[in-house]
């Protein structure tokens, strides 16, 4: 049965009905209340939550849990997880699942309080040094956030990667009718430490760099060919595909409907991957497509990037691809009408 739950709060129980059993974090808005949550309802299914010092203690203890094969998680928003990358890359180069929820806050440097899509790039394109991917699943509603984190562990122990759950602190705030998961049995994942030195891959001497580096692209390979996940709509006839993730998604999916009803050959592209990109969804795009239209709750456009890259590859390079940025916020319906209009009348120029 159904019930009305807020957002990180649905996030954090779903985490406990995947078999979490250690979450280490800082507070940080946004995604407070996750870590509040998970500070005493851990303890009532005998799993471990620290409150650490700092984000950067905090990841790194993820990784010693991960090491021991333990499910576990940390959630953050904006400048928490930029200190987290250091650790975010060490558990990919020790091939250490683990999970990073990343409510997105908008601005640079401490930023503001507004939920936003500002942090597509870093997130999708590693945020971190070294060549390391993670897994990236972007919900549009707090029932999808729930159903995606049994999946987040099931992909980030098939493949040895951190996966992200990337959405908007406007979807951890809201409240919406949630079915929560049934408990799944904890276990303990076959790498853990079982008490002797077992890892081959720790340190920066004796390694052999140019044979993890071809295991490396083979396993992304397989990631990107298996696991994009999208849905889509009104894609075979449409003059116009709209591609929008998250809660902007949701309101993008509105807008399409309502030009469908007024006329327009509209479609969309809503990628629930944003890593591995839905590149597959472009082959079901009318080939003779007028134009290619982001809408992001960000201010430059980054989501824009990868749909001119795959549009270009997959569809036809002279298919034109805007970008409607909203900045911050939930972009409402109307205004994404205005603004496609106002690209019909020529009044918004391409970004490709």
């Amino acid at each position: 049965m159904a019930e009305m739950m807020k957002g990180n709060v649905a996030i954090a129980e779903a985490a406990v009905r995947a078999g979490v059993r250690f979450y280490a974090g800082y507070p940080i808005t946004p995604s407070s209340e996750i870590m509040e949550y998970l500070s005493w309802r851990l303890s009532e299914v005998g799993g471990s939550f620290v409150q650490a010092e700092s984000e950067l203690a905090g990841i790194n203890m993820v990784f010693g849990a991960s090491s021991c094969g333990v499910r576990a998680m940390t959630a953050s928003s904006g400048p928490g997880i930029s200190l987290k990358q250091e650790g975010i890359s060490a558990l990919s180069d020790e091939e250490l699942p683990a999970l990073v929820i990343n409510m997105v806050r908008y601005g640079n440097g401490l930023g503001t309080l507004f939920s936003s899509q500002c942090d597509y790039h870093r997130e999708t394109h590693g945020g971190g040094h070294g060549d390391y991917r993670c897994i990236v699943l972007s919900p549009s509603s707090i029932q999808e956030a729930v159903d995606l984190i049994p999946t987040a562990y099931e992909l980030g122990e098939k493949y040895r990667v951190v996966v992200v759950l990337m959405s908007e602190g406007a979807l951890g705030q809201m409240m919406e009718p949630v079915e929560l998961p049934e408990f799944l049995e904890p276990k303990k994942n076959y790498w853990g430490f079982d008490g002797k030195y077992s890892y081959k891959k720790i340190g920066i001497f004796d390694r052999d760099s140019m044979k993890e580096a071809v295991e490396l692209n083979k396993k992304y390979a397989e990631i990107k060919e298996n696991e994009q996940r999208w849905e889509s709509e009104g894609l075979e006839d449409a003059d116009y595909v709209f591609v929008a993730y998250g809660l902007p998604g949701r309101s993008t999916l509105g807008a399409v409907r309502s030009l469908r009803e007024q006329g327009y050959k509209v479609g969309l592209i809503r990628p629930i991957t944003t890593w591995p990109f839905p590149e597959n969804a472009f082959r079901e795009v009318n080939p003779k497509v007028k134009a290619m239209i982001t809408v992001e709750a960000n201010a430059t456009g980054q989501l824009v990037d990868d749909v001119a890259l795959y549009t270009k590859k997959i569809i036809k390079s002279d298919v034109p691809v805007y970008a409607l940025p909203f900045v911050y916020g939930v972009p409402p319906m109307k205004e994404i009408q205005n603004k496609f209009r106002q690209i019909l009348a020529g009044e918004i120029k391409e970004v490709y």
